[in-house]
């Protein structure tokens, strides 16, 4: 990973970083608006599947999560911060735990997962659309 200077004092670092969405963020809007134009039904964060993926298909079993190329550690986009560098290497590795076992959850009680990072759905989102609709399908026909 390449450290990368910052070019904000740490007061404004922080106040930017505090206006971080963590729901709702923009690739995950994206993708809803298509899928709400397919027609299909979904759930948003839901409390009662494992890890509260960012898109739940309950009747499916399908979990869709978006990960922040930032915030899940990229191998394409990710680039560590310079100032304050113990943290976020710990941070992000934190997180990539953390999705391994919200993953390892969601399959123990029966659920189909499909990650997809920012940087592909912000380049294609209608692509990620089709995707989870071809895994829907197959999920129904095979039930």
């Amino acid at each position: 990973m390449i450290a990368v200077a910052d070019i904000w004092s740490r007061a404004k670092r922080s106040e930017v970083m505090s206006r971080i969405r963590g729901v709702d963020t923009q690739p995950e809007l994206a993708l809803r608006r298509i899928l709400t134009r397919s027609g299909l039904r979904y759930r948003v964060h839901p409390p009662t599947v494992p890890g509260k993926p960012d898109i739940a298909f309950p009747g499916s079993k399908l979990a869709v999560f978006v990960h922040g190329c930032f915030w899940h550690g990229c191998k394409d986009h990710y680039r560590a911060p310079k100032s304050n560098a113990h943290f976020w290497r710990d941070k992000v590795a934190q997180n990539r735990r953390r999705d391994l076992v919200k993953r390892a959850d969601l399959a123990r009680a029966g659920w189909t997962v499909l990650e997809f990072w920012e940087h592909e759905v912000e380049a294609n989102p209608q692509l990620c659309a089709e995707r989870i609709e071809s895994t829907l399908r197959q999920l129904r026909t095979e039930a």
